[in-house]
């Protein structure tokens, strides 16, 4: 019996200027074993955040994104497998679940079609960037830290971006959720010029922000393109996130949302201890690298 294991970690995307091309990975897991079984079946155990809500046959999202890797590579379907999933990642909150299950389970194709064979991250990002339709998350869960990622005439470009020491990050994680396609139904086709052009700059200075001028965060972090477009799905969401940003903490609707993120270093940060949170679960993060994948 063969078995391969990966972990893959919970993402965010935007970070408010930021709009599906720029994502961060934190110490926050995903852990998936596959037995490759002589038996032909398929068995699919799932623990954890989604146990009781995804199916568990070949529309599974790993599953699914396994298959399509597989096809992808060259390779037939095993005779076998049993997955098991042991789920931390919160589903529809804002944290890269989908971009997570998607890596997880092309990352399993290449350990299955390419064995022993260190994992071609530029090719997993480029099949999951497809499949999910942007590579800000995608891209973050494969490569670990912060990117920066384009999709363009079907190539993916990213660009990795080096944080200064100490950076850390707060995510505020409510306890309901909201579909990313709800949260992208909302959005507007066109925006106010004056509205571009500010969020050309603040986007143009986010990965100088994140990597050499910390404190330019606060400002970089601005957006007006999506998030107070989609306040009214997310409202107590939205407020918290006003709310920090007020006390001087760079903060952003995480993805989609309805999770709240907080970069920066930690006296950036300080300022959270003021700043009600009630009905938010308060988890503190750092930075952490992509996909690992493990056999035997």
């Amino acid at each position: 019996m063969t078995r391969l294991t990966v972990r893959v970690p919970a993402t965010t995307a935007n970070l408010g200027s930021g709009f599906d091309c720029v994502g961060m990975a934190f110490d926050w897991f995903d852990e998936l074993t596959l037995d490759l079984v002589e038996s032909p079946v398929l068995e699919v155990v799932v623990t954890g955040e989604g146990a009781d809500g995804v199916p568990l046959d070949d529309s599974h999202l790993v599953i699914s994104s396994l298959l399509d890797g597989l096809a992808e590579f060259g390779v037939e379907r095993p005779a076998g497998m049993r997955l098991t999933c042991r789920n931390t990642i919160p589903h529809s909150r804002g944290l890269g679940s989908s971009a997570a299950a998607i890596v997880a389970g092309l990352t399993l194709a290449w350990g299955i079609a390419r064995p022993g064979e260190p994992v071609d991250r530029a090719a997993i990002t480029r099949l999951a960037t497809f499949a999910e339709g942007h590579p800000d998350n995608a891209g973050a869960a494969v490569w670990g830290g912060a990117i920066l990622a384009w999709a363009r005439e079907g190539r993916v470009s990213l660009v990795q971006l080096p944080l200064p020491e100490g950076f850390e990050a707060v995510a505020f994680v409510p306890d309901f959720e909201c579909r990313t396609d709800d949260a992208r139904r909302v959005l507007p086709e066109t925006v106010a010029r004056a509205d571009a052009v500010a969020q050309a700059i603040a986007a143009a200075a986010l990965p100088l922000a994140l990597t050499l001028r910390p404190d330019l965060l606060l400002d970089a972090t601005a957006d007006l393109l999506h998030q107070q477009y989609r306040a009214d799905l997310m409202r107590p969401a939205h407020e918290l996130m006003l709310r920090l940003r007020a006390a001087g903490v760079p903060a952003a609707i995480s993805g989609a949302g309805p999770t709240v993120i907080a970069v920066g270093l930690p006296e950036q940060l300080a300022g959270i201890a003021g700043v009600a949170a009630d009905g938010f679960e308060v988890r503190r993060l750092v930075p952490a690298g992509g996909v690992e994948l493990t056999t035997g």
